[in-house]
């Protein structure tokens, strides 16, 4: 399958039968390409501007609450949580997504603002490739997002939601998340192919947003 990064908490994900789902899309005020096109299935982890903009993209499937579904052969999970640490109280909800795709458990956080309990984390059950909040601010930092990296355990695990050149708002930038987590490896892509059985744990992949 292919992951590619279009900034922010946006990934494009292509299976071998040429699926595409996209989650979280961004509107232009954000400051990276807003993604138009195509897609089968969109994913919004909440219905902030940064997350939730759909304009210009044709979809067959939004999923944007909680549940199991099974669409376009491709199993997704969608599990409540919450954009901060007092139960949704300051920012509201926020749902993180299990992704299925060839062979492959993906979780995208979205905008999670608290570190998951144990209880929460088990519900996840193994994962490949993580997809983590590190900019604090609006969600966890990165001190947080590498603590709960290491609880979660996953293979391959992908920073997003923080500062970087094109950004139009204020977060951390990946610094303090780098500083707790042993592997990281800059990908020269904002695109990573995964094909072969994982085998590496909490292995960091930057990609680039360009």
């Amino acid at each position: 399958m292919k992951i590619t990064w279009l900034g922010h908490s946006s990934f494009l994900l292509e299976d071998s039968k040429c699926h595409k789902l996209l989650t979280d899309p961004f509107d232009e005020t954000v400051g990276y390409k807003v993604f138009q096109g195509e897609v089968d299935l969109i994913t919004i982890s909440h219905n902030h501007f940064d997350h939730n903009y759909t304009q210009n993209i044709k979809c067959s499937h939004i999923i944007n609450k909680p549940g199991s579904f099974n669409l376009c052969d491709i199993p997704i999970m969608g599990i409540p949580s919450y954009h901060d640490k007092v139960k949704g109280a300051k920012r509201g909800k926020n749902i993180i997504f299990i992704i299925e795709m060839d062979g492959y458990r993906i979780c995208h956080l979205g905008d999670l603002g608290y570190i998951l309990s144990k209880d929460e984390i088990e519900k996840l059950g193994s994962i490949d490739v993580l997809l983590i909040p590190v900019g604090g601010n609006f969600t966890i930092d990165g001190k947080e997002a590498a603590e709960l990296s290491r609880s979660i355990n996953s293979h391959i695990v992908i920073p997003i939601h923080y500062k970087t050149s094109s950004l139009t708002f204020e977060l951390d930038g990946l610094e303090r998340f780098l500083k707790y987590m042993k592997s990281a490896e800059r990908v020269k892509s904002n695109s990573l192919v995964i094909e072969n059985k994982l085998q590496e744990y909490n292995s960091v992949k930057i990609l680039d947003y360009k």
